[in-house]
């Protein structure tokens, strides 16, 4: 699956201040990260705000992005729940035919045990012939997958193709990337960590801060997959502040503070979320005009 080797972003939801769908940001988004040398996009992942966007928005976000993109790049579409029949349901009924693949979160709240993790995990790879990318975030699932299920399930279903690691624990990446099959992609999923997870043998990142700085963290990665590291990690301690700012203060608020510092979308979020605040709005601001 060379398609999702590289940079990946988790698209933000550019809002009005009214609150309602941006499109044109959206557009402007699409294609700053097309012209800078993002590998593929991810639609309606977490970045996204899809908890608070109804199904006509996500369908009207869906259809922007895939015409925006023209078939430029890869697209993933995030489809996951902790409701493991709804998510099967979700997956039996979507349009699935401009994606290239289906990221799916472990199920969140009910905490699962492994062999319930493996078991939603199962119902979702059978529901679909679509590639399926793992989700492993456990600051937000409040349960970690382990790396035995991850290897259990890339050994068991062949189109489970791919993990986004984001435990942000390089001793568990590290364990995935020995256990897997050699075909299967560890992704990351921590921007802090994502170029020693390329070295030890990852394929790349799904990114929020690479949506603000795509040219840079996009770069960062591909030289990390070329093995150079050096020039690599140059680039990592140009964007490492940056990438605590934008998390500083929860996410999607921090990226968004710096989209609309570069001129793409406003930093309009939806509640529960609130939007960064003026002191690290300043932080930055002064960041991006420093580099």
């Amino acid at each position: 699956m060379q398609k999702f080797i590289g940079t990946g972003v988790a698209l933000v939801t550019p809002f009005f201040e009214d609150g309602s769908v941006d499109f044109d940001g959206l557009e402007r988004l699409v294609n700053y990260q097309i012209e800078n040398g993002i590998n593929y996009l991810v639609v309606l992942g977490t970045t996204g705000e899809p908890a608070t966007l109804t199904t006509e928005e996500k369908e009207a976000v869906k259809a922007k992005i895939i015409e925006v993109n023209k078939g430029r790049l890869p697209l993933v579409l995030g489809i996951g729940g902790n409701n493991t029949a709804a998510v099967v349901n979700e997956l039996k009924n979507t349009d699935l035919t401009e994606f290239d693949g289906v990221l799916s979160v472990s199920p969140y709240y009910n905490k699962p045990t492994q062999e319930g993790i493996y078991q939603h995990f199962k119902a979702v790879a059978e529901a679909t012939e679509k590639p399926i990318i793992l989700y492993n975030v456990p600051g937000r699932t409040a349960s970690n997958m382990s790396p035995e299920v991850i290897a259990r399930l890339a050994n068991d279903f062949e189109n489970v193709i791919a993990v986004k690691e984001a435990k942000g624990d390089m001793v568990q990446a590290m364990k995935i990337i020995q256990k897997v099959p050699k075909d299967f992609l560890v992704i990351s999923g921590d921007d802090m960590i994502a170029l020693p997870m390329v070295l030890a043998g990852g394929a790349g990142v799904i990114s929020v801060i690479g949506e603000g700085l795509p040219k840079e963290f996009s770069r960062m990665i591909q030289l990390g997959l070329e093995s150079k590291a050096k020039e690599a990690y140059e680039l990592h301690y140009k964007v490492a502040d940056s990438i605590d700012m934008i998390f500083a203060e929860g996410n999607p608020a921090g990226i968004k503070s710096m989209l609309q510092k570069v001129g793409i979308c406003s930093d309009e979020v939806r509640l529960p979320l609130v939007k960064a605040s003026e002191e690290l709005q300043t932080e930055i601001s002064d960041f991006i005009d420093r580099l």
